[in-house]
């Protein structure tokens, strides 16, 4: 049986300033798995507000939160601990246990967009926050 996620299993990050949360959330629509052949990336993670802290959330989590059915897994989590080691990496936030990224393994099969080529992708969010 599927142990029952938490809001622990999330990454708390810290953010610099105000205007990181949207920083956050167009770089994260360009983070996710990729299909080269049709240009189309599924986005991964959502930055998420919650009772004053800030989370970096996988959007099969975010379902779980919601009690719908979710088939959050080892490698979905740790995509979601990847992306929130780059964002850190790249001063967009800070994470705030340390022990949550120590053991990323690596490249998790995610594909990062550029700013520049976006427009040449369809980004696609499996979950729409607020919905």
């Amino acid at each position: 049986m599927m142990r029952q996620w938490a809001l622990t299993d999330a990454v708390e990050v810290k953010l610099n300033e105000y205007d990181d949360f949207l920083r956050i959330k167009e770089t994260l629509s360009r983070i996710g798995i990729a299909n080269n052949k049709t240009k189309r990336l599924y986005q991964t993670c959502h930055i998420l507000h919650k009772r004053g802290k800030y989370y970096i959330i996988h959007f099969k989590a975010m379902f779980a939160l919601d009690g719908k059915q979710s088939d959050f897994d080892v490698g979905d989590w740790e995509r979601q601990n990847t992306i929130a080691k780059l964002l850190s990496e790249w001063d967009l936030c800070e994470v705030e246990n340390k022990d949550d990224i120590k053991h990323v393994s690596g490249p998790q099969s995610i594909k990062i967009i550029k700013y520049t080529e976006k427009h040449n992708w369809d980004l696609v969010s499996k979950y729409n926050v607020g919905s």
